[in-house]
């Protein structure tokens, strides 16, 4: 198993490395630092010694990948390649645009999104796929048919409707909860009970309709035919052999978002007023603060290599074949 895992993990590193090259290509070629305080001082005409001042102040003056002025290894390291990109993967993220440490900043807003999130992921599997077994249970009839239209029109529905919907409806009209904003400690759960429900509601229908149809497809083989010979119920079959013998294809969307759950939800955090990272990343969008964008898309793309790590782990608990192949 360890030398799995290492396998792994060496076939990521490549990948982490070519988002970072790709993301800083974005951000300082495509993107220069001298666009970036243009945006930044907001004037039309700024004066070039304001953009070489805001340079400066930010670090952004260094050469891109070499500087020449220096010797030694400070001609690699004082360099906005080595500062603002290689340093990323020590987790030293610095500074955003307005002073504040990033680091600090999204350890103090990964328990808001956590909070959110976890919920959500539980409540939303455990709806899903009871719901799913529920429909094959009752496969080809008006329960079945009538549960997936329903699932079709609630995937087809805009998540903003949910959203929009729900705080008119519940917070405003019954005034049960507030309608936005956040509290630390156990206050939280007053502000978190809508945005979570809204999101398992809203991503029930997609949801249950994939696991619907995996079921289907595991209710068709032949084990499933040899339990019912064996005068199994088909509660039976379906809890104890298609609910296990269908769990590659389930964990295959579970495990990957695990990870994803640090980074929070954009819109829903946006809307509630939740401070997570997820509002943190809009914020920041807005305000054209590309040292948080950066260190947002570096932790993205940590976390979703760590959850394709965890997923083929996952595989080789399940099935063990997947290790041995």
């Amino acid at each position: 198993m360890f030398a799995y895992v290492l396998r792994r993990l060496l076939y990521a590193l490549p990948i982490l490395i070519g988002v970072n090259l790709v993301t800083f290509g974005l951000f300082f070629v495509v993107n220069s630092p001298d666009d970036m305080a243009r945006m930044q001082l907001g004037v039309k005409r700024v004066t070039p010694e304001a953009i070489e001042r805001w340079k400066a102040e930010r670090g952004y003056d260094r050469p891109l990948f070499f500087n020449g002025a220096v010797h030694g290894s400070a001609q690699v390291m004082d360099t906005i390649f080595f500062q603002k990109s290689l340093k990323m993967f020590s987790f030293d993220f610095g500074r955003a645009d307005d002073g504040r440490d990033i680091a600090q900043e999204i350890r103090d807003r990964m328990g808001p999104s956590l909070a959110l999130a976890l919920p959500t992921f539980v409540l939303g599997l455990v709806a899903s796929v009871s719901l799913a077994l529920i429909l094959v249970f009752f496969r080809a009839s008006y329960l079945d048919f009538w549960g997936v239209v329903l699932c079709v029109a609630m995937m087809s529905i805009s998540s903003l409707f949910y959203i929009i919907g729900g705080q008119w409806l519940v917070s405003k009209l019954w005034a049960l909860v507030p309608i936005s904003g956040y509290a630390p400690g156990l206050d939280a759960t007053r502000f978190l009970v809508l945005p979570v429900a809204i999101s398992v509601i809203a991503g029930v229908g997609s949801s249950a309709r994939w696991y619907r149809t995996i079921f289907l497809e595991e209710i068709s083989r032949d084990y499933v035919r040899t339990a019912r010979a064996k005068g199994l119920s088909e509660r039976v079959v379906l809890f104890r052999h298609v609910l296990k013998n269908a769990m590659i294809p389930i964990l295959t969307g579970v495990v990957v978002v695990i990870p994803l759950l640090f980074m929070g939800s954009l819109l829903v955090e946006s809307f509630f007023g939740i401070p997570g990272l997820g509002s943190y990343t809009i914020d920041a969008i807005n305000a054209q603060d590309f040292a948080v964008v950066r260190a947002m898309v570096f932790i993205g793309s940590v976390l979703y290599i760590v959850g394709l790590i965890l997923t083929d782990i996952s595989y080789t608990l399940v099935d063990p074949r997947v290790r041995l192949e």
